[in-house]
């Protein structure tokens, strides 16, 4: 037991929920804990009670369908998209009518946030007509989230005419060097995102074995900057034929524990939610309210997924944020 980190997440617990972002020394001291230590533990059991104030107990799902399963020229290390990997033989691309009705499943089963994911040069203007059919279409109170690539503040402006509520987009783990895509050009479009009326959601992620508690406290501070509405964190998954999927295990429900834990105290009240993305126990109770139910084309698998990725349904994710004591909001 070491009483000074005790001390350090004590004050770290404070410091969030009077507002402060935590300073970068203390985040990486916090990350370099060992995820299954005892003051993993207890960094998890602050960080949920700072969440449950922050948040007043209400937990969101996050429904994502990737409608486009086609070679992705970008390429990522990681993506099972790449062009490189030839790991997409047979594309597909949903259709309309595909698109409604899964989105409409999405909002009975309780998802506030609806994502609609597409590989880099997917149509904005074809996903904005999407985005308002889905509006005439689906009722309910939910939020329409576009996960696409690179646009200015002008395309900004246009997918909220359209009814957009946020964009999901962020600089990777080590992008430029793992991706083919310049972090610049990605600053530029979370850039073009905070001018907007649009909320801008952002994870630290693709998240391995390989990162240091430094490239994940940068990151993570970089995503401030942007003044996300959402952020948080998600594993990567390796896909056998990407160059990291053959390279590199995934981190570890611990792992990827603790990093919610302590984004969740170091964001203080400037975010208000924390997404982890794949879900466990150890993450939903210790400071993250907010996670994915996702299918379609799925960067993190070699094939398309007709039902939930990984078998984790909306029911799955009401009965975690259940047990830990939040109330879905929906």
């Amino acid at each position: 037991m070491n009483n000074s980190v005790y001390g350090l997440i004590d004050r770290a617990r404070e410091n969030c929920l009077s507002g402060r972002v935590m300073e970068r020394e203390s985040i990486i001291r916090l990350l370099e804990l060992p995820p299954e230590s005892e003051e993993a533990e207890y960094l998890r059991r602050r960080a949920n009670e700072a969440a449950m104030e922050i948040t007043g107990g209400r937990a969101y799902l996050w429904g994502a369908m990737g409608i486009d399963f086609v070679p992705c020229p970008v390429s990522c290390d990681f993506c099972s998209f790449g062009e490189k990997w030839g790991i997409v033989k047979d594309s597909r691309v949903y259709s309309n009518e595909e698109i409604v009705r899964q989105m409409s499943d999405f909002v009975q089963a309780g998802a506030h946030y609806i994502v609609i994911r597409t590989t880099e040069f997917y149509s904005i203007d074809d996903l904005c007509a999407k985005v308002r059919m889905l509006k005439e279409r689906i009722s309910g109170n939910y939020e329409i989230i576009l996960n696409i690539g690179e646009f200015d503040e002008k395309e900004a402006l246009q997918m909220w005419q359209a009814g957009v509520s946020g964009v999901y987009h962020a600089v990777r783990l080590r992008e430029g060097t793992d991706t083919g895509l310049d972090p610049v050009v990605r600053n530029a479009t979370m850039d073009a995102v905070r001018r907007s009326p649009l909320k801008l959601i952002s994870l630290v992620e693709p998240v391995g074995p390989e990162h240091s508690s430094e490239e994940i406290t940068d990151n993570f501070l970089n995503i401030i900057r942007h003044e996300a509405s959402i952020t948080g964190v998600m594993a990567r998954f390796p896909v056998p034929g990407t160059p990291l999927g053959d390279r590199y295990a995934r981190v570890s429900d611990e792992r990827v524990a603790q990093i919610a834990a302590v984004l969740r105290l170091a964001a203080g009240t400037r975010v208000r939610d924390i997404c982890v993305h794949p879900a466990s126990e150890l993450a939903i109770s210790g400071g993250a309210n907010v996670t994915v139910v996702e299918l379609g084309a799925v960067p993190r698998d070699s094939k398309l997924i007709e039902s939930e990725w990984r078998l984790f349904t909306a029911d799955m994710g009401k009965t975690l944020f259940e047990n830990a004591g939040y109330t879905l909001f929906s």
